[in-house]
């Protein structure tokens, strides 16, 4: 690894905590879910952890081809993410605010991780980085729009 994309290494590995920690709260919802919006929640709890499946692979792939370690424990995620892991099982309006919530800190992980790769000219991970934050705003939109 480069002295040049160490920033951009660590707020990748911060990224990658925080999806890995939201993949497993979002797929947890989907499992648990119940009540009259039982359905579109649960239909919209598996795309949203389905899509983040695909990104924690995509993005630790990216930690490696920048010359980094990607982080793989539980142990190391609890340290890095800005999420917090779900321990309970709340109502379904308390799952779609707290997703709400997390789709706009990841918005801000995504964020960090652009500027970061900004300032070295890493294309590639501005690239992944504003992906990320578009479909992380599409996320929090749809979620919000269940609580009006």
């Amino acid at each position: 690894m480069s002295k040049k994309s160490a920033k951009v290494i660590e707020a990748l590995e911060k990224l990658l905590a925080d999806s890995y920690t939201l993949q497993l709260k979002t797929q947890n919802y989907h499992w648990n879910v119940t009540g009259p919006s039982f359905n579109s929640l649960h239909l919209l709890f598996e795309a949203q952890y389905t899509d983040l499946a695909a990104a924690i692979d995509e993005i630790a792939e990216r930690i490696r081809a920048l010359g980094g370690k990607a982080p793989g424990s539980f142990k190391a995620f609890a340290k890095l993410a800005s999420i917090k892991e779900e321990t309970e099982s709340p109502k379904a309006t308390e799952m779609v605010k707290n997703l709400a919530k997390d789709q706009d800190t990841i918005v801000a992980s995504a964020e960090k991780a652009l500027k970061a790769a900004e300032e070295i000219g890493d294309e590639p991970t501005v690239d992944l980085a504003i992906g990320r934050q578009q479909i992380h705003q599409k996320n929090a939109w749809m979620l919000h729009a269940h609580l009006e």
